[in-house]
């Protein structure tokens, strides 16, 4: 596992980017961080952002990008991950509207399309899961398992969010076992044993963190993600001790 890189997922840093993006990113960089995944570029140009995050010795592991972007805007953000130096995109999340049964057919045929475009640039597509694509469908498959199921493997990957799998009862393992060599990111995060089940820093928690980076290797992860919705201290001082977990446990190279 020497060779998977950690990132941090910038949506943990929002409120603090909203105020200055450049500067959080310099935080990330002097924390230790290899590299962020973005959800939105702080307004910054694609060749301004490269600019930046080659000055701060990081690199863009990935970028969140939205469904409908993938559907109206894909050329563009194509172009973008060429210039900023990202070789995957990620669709994280599908708005409420969007969970029927007949929605989920339409999905697989927009990732299958955007994810075969994306390929042909020497990019990857991945599907981001939360706790809803875990609910059973008619046909008694659950979202996750049809989405999967019915892409491309060779277009469509998945980033597996283990916080979430393990609050809809499943276990992050067994997803990992079970779609080998699909797996390029993975979204690390932990979850507190009490009712309340809140976010929080890796290795504090009940998700089963270590059994999943001694997965890593096996599954061809490239790089792990760090990220937490929420938290009840500052967020920069959270990923920071999600970090020194990860450099305590001696599985990955920081």
């Amino acid at each position: 596992m020497v060779n998977i890189k950690v990132a941090v997922q910038m949506f943990t840093l929002r409120k603090e980017s909203e105020k200055d993006f450049k500067g959080v990113l310099k935080e990330v960089a002097d924390i230790g961080f290899q590299g962020v995944e973005f959800a939105g570029y702080g307004g910054l140009e694609a060749e301004e952002l490269k600019d930046l995050l080659d000055e701060l010795g990081l690199k863009a592991a990935s970028s969140h990008i939205s469904l409908s972007s993938l559907e109206k805007d894909l050329e563009n953000v194509l172009e973008t991950q060429k210039i900023i130096g990202s070789k995957h995109i990620v669709c994280p999340h599908l708005s409420p509207e969007r969970r029927k049964d007949e929605d989920y057919e339409q999905l697989v045929s927009i990732l299958n399309k955007a994810g075969r475009r994306a390929a042909e640039e020497g990019i990857t597509l991945s599907y981001h899961n939360h706790d809803f694509e875990l609910e059973e469908m008619a046909d008694g498959r659950t979202p996750l398992e049809y989405i999967l199921s019915e892409t491309n493997p060779e277009w469509v990957k998945a980033e597996f969010d283990i916080y979430w799998l393990t609050k809809a009862g499943e276990s992050p393992l067994e997803w990992l076992d079970q779609y080998k060599g699909r797996t390029p990111l993975v979204h690390l995060k932990d979850m507190t044993t009490d009712d309340e089940q809140f976010f929080a820093e890796l290795g504090t928690g009940g998700v089963d963190v270590e059994g999943v980076l001694k997965k890593g290797e096996e599954n061809q992860v490239e790089w792990w993600v760090v990220e937490q919705d929420q938290s009840k201290q500052s967020p920069l001082k959270s990923i920071r001790e999600s970090l020194h977990y990860l450099q305590d446990q001696k599985v990955i190279s920081i």
